[in-house]
Parts: structure tokens; sequence; C-alpha cells
């Protein structure tokens, strides 16, 4: 039987994330319990788990996959092959929400392409008073948002449909924030990485990188209130882009925000009021 130093020493894995999917393979195993009893045994299933997870994770399965969540402003959200990775980035968007509209008074909230929940969830736990939607075209996407939504205690209403579709007709937000897919086909950033691995639909428009945006901006004017933001994340270099859009379909105070590596990263915009 294998040690639990000499499972972790079996695979050219870093140190954290072999320890990490040791944890995931053995349920109960803390990172005290690997640093202070390294001699202590496997048991065999525990040692057969361990073994397929590090040859996943060797050929470039994101450890998010693998643990099966990842964690976004100080929560831990269920990912799945289904969504989109949560990424540090998101949380300036969400950041902006809760900057931009009063977060104590009630505001209809939408989120366009929720993929796991992230920014829907968040907002309806950092803002309880909102009432928050949330729109995704995948069915399997929306499962895993709903069951976070109920995990971490939101409630948010989710709808299934492209973009604008399935919300009514006469509704109007007070925000509609959307981390749509933005990367241009071809890319060569989409055949690299963890992004091998994350749906396709999520990640790229299959055109020219602005086509769900372009899609978003011009739809928004019609169902925001007055007063009301669109906010939009998107990629480093789409930021002129962006506030074209915004432009065009005749939202004000127009702006990008830089995230923390100094990359366009927000755009916001907002109706008159």
């Amino acid at each position: 039987m294998l040690t639990i130093e000499q499972a972790l020493r079996r695979h050219e894995l870093p140190r954290l994330e072999a320890r990490m999917l040791l944890m995931q393979a053995w349920p109960g195993l803390t990172h005290a319990a690997i640093i202070g009893h390294p001699e202590r045994e496997l048991p065999d299933d525990a040692a057969a788990a361990f073994g397929a997870l590090a040859a996943r994770r060797l050929a470039g399965e994101p450890i998010a996959y693998l643990l099966g969540e990842r964690e976004f402003y100080g929560r831990d959200f269920r990912v799945s092959p289904a969504v989109l990775i949560p990424r540090p980035e998101t949380e300036h968007l969400v950041e902006l929400a809760l900057s931009r509209v009063d977060r104590l008074a009630p505001a209809d909230i939408v989120d366009l392409g929720t993929g796991s929940g992230i920014i829907a969830v968040t907002l309806a736990l950092e803002a309880p008073q909102w009432r928050v939607a949330a729109v995704d075209v995948s069915a399997a996407a929306l499962a895993v948002a709903a069951d976070n939504a109920r995990r971490l205690g939101a409630t948010v209403d989710f709808r299934q449909g492209s973009w604008f579709d399935p919300l009514d007709e006469v509704a109007r937000y007070q925000l509609i924030a959307s981390n749509p897919p933005y990367i241009e086909r071809g890319d060569r950033h989409l055949f690299e990485g963890d992004l091998r691995f994350e749906p396709r639909g999520a990640l790229t428009d299959e055109a020219d990188g602005l086509a769900c945006l372009r899609e978003i901006a011009a739809g928004a004017p019609a169902r925001l209130a007055a007063g009301g933001w669109l906010m939009v994340e998107h990629g480093y270099d789409q930021g002129e882009a962006v506030r074209g859009l915004f432009s065009v379909a005749g939202l004000g105070q127009v702006e990008t925000i830089r995230d923390l590596a100094g990359q366009d990263r927000v755009t916001v915009g907002r109706k008159a009021g």
C-alpha cells in the first residue's frame, strides 16, 4: 500500500495540486493530516481514485473541474464542464454593480449568460433587496447555477433562452450584467490551457468576438429602466469597440474599467434618467 507521502511523490504535479487531488480522492483527509501523518497508508480505493485524478490533471484537465468547485467573491461555487471556470477578473463586474446601483434599495437585476451563476448568485447575496434574474441558453449550465443558488441560499429567478428572449416584455431593469462569449473564432487561446476543456459556446461567438456584445448592447436600452446600467465583461483589446457599441445604442456615461493587471475588462453605460 502507498503512504500519503509516496502518493504525493508518485506524480509530477505541483505539491499543492497533489494535496488537493488527494483530499478529493480520500474524503475526510485534511491538509493537517497530510502534513502531520505523511506515513499514513492510503486505502486501495483512495489510491486508485487519486491516480486517476492525477492522470487527468497531467493531461491538462482544469483542477477546478477535477475538484468540482472554484472560489469566487469569497464563496465556493460548484462547477462542471457545462460551465466556465470562475475567474477573479469577473469580480470587477460584481464590484461595479454593487457600487453603482443602490444595494440597500429594491432593484430589478438580470444576468445574461449566467453560466455557473457566479454573478447572479453573488449579487443576490450581497444585495438581498434586489430581485435577481439569470438567463442562459444552456439547460446544463442553468442546472449548475440553480444548484449553486440553492446551496448558498440565494434567491434567483432562472430563465432558459437566448439573451433577452425569455424575459418578460414589460420588465425593466436597473442593471443588466453579462459576461458573454467574447473570444474571436480561431483565437489561439481557445486551443491552450484550461480553455481547451471549457464549453466552447461560452467562450467564443464563432465570429469576430463582438457578436454577442453587439446583440446585448443593441437590445439593452429597451430593457433598461431610466437611469439603469448595462455592464459587460470583455476581452483586454475590446474596450474601444465595446464603448462604440454602447454609444451607438444611445447609452451615456460610457467608460471602460481596467482590471488589476491594467487591462480593459468591463465596460459600463447608463440609460438617460
